[in-house]
């Protein structure tokens, strides 16, 4: 892929308030590459620092014009995309002012995907595994304009 080609279509993403893309995102982007020569342009893209990777598999658009405070919350998304995740514990629980520590670099996330830890520069992404069924996820979350939902106090 070439510079310009990808910074076209990277300004057309970031215009529509979207900075981080999976590994899959961008081929699906620069779909008329191949496989090797999209692995190659990838590098290139991120040796030019048009694209950073803040951890394995998701990366950012470093020439974004659209800068947001919900970054750690956009990969958590990113890492598990397919799955239903929402913040709880003790991120939310500090939120909402039941628990007296504030986790400054630390993202804690309940997700129907496999448990991990990933440290971001944006701070620690922790998933922890839930096996509640969807419905009973649904009702125990709620949208509060951010990538992720935010659980509940009960739920938390």
């Amino acid at each position: 892929m070439k510079s310009l080609t990808a910074l076209k279509r990277l300004g057309n993403w970031d215009k529509k308030g979207r900075q981080f893309f999976t590994t899959a995102d961008l081929a699906k982007i620069f779909h008329d590459d191949s496989p090797r020569a999209f692995k190659a342009g990838l590098q290139r893209l991120v040796a030019q620092e048009i694209l950073r990777r803040p951890v394995r598999g998701v990366y950012f658009y470093a020439l974004s014009q659209t800068r947001s405070g919900d970054s750690i919350e956009q990969i958590a998304r990113a890492l598990r995309r397919g799955e239903y995740n929402y913040v709880s514990l003790e991120s939310a629980l500090s939120e909402y002012g039941a628990i007296s520590q504030i986790p400054v670099d630390r993202l804690t996330v309940m997700t129907t995907g496999r448990r991990g830890e990933y440290p971001t520069p944006f701070g620690v992404i922790e998933f922890t595994h839930t096996k509640r069924r969807p419905g009973d996820i649904l009702s125990g979350i709620r949208d509060v304009g951010r990538p992720l939902k935010l659980a509940t106090p009960a739920t938390a």
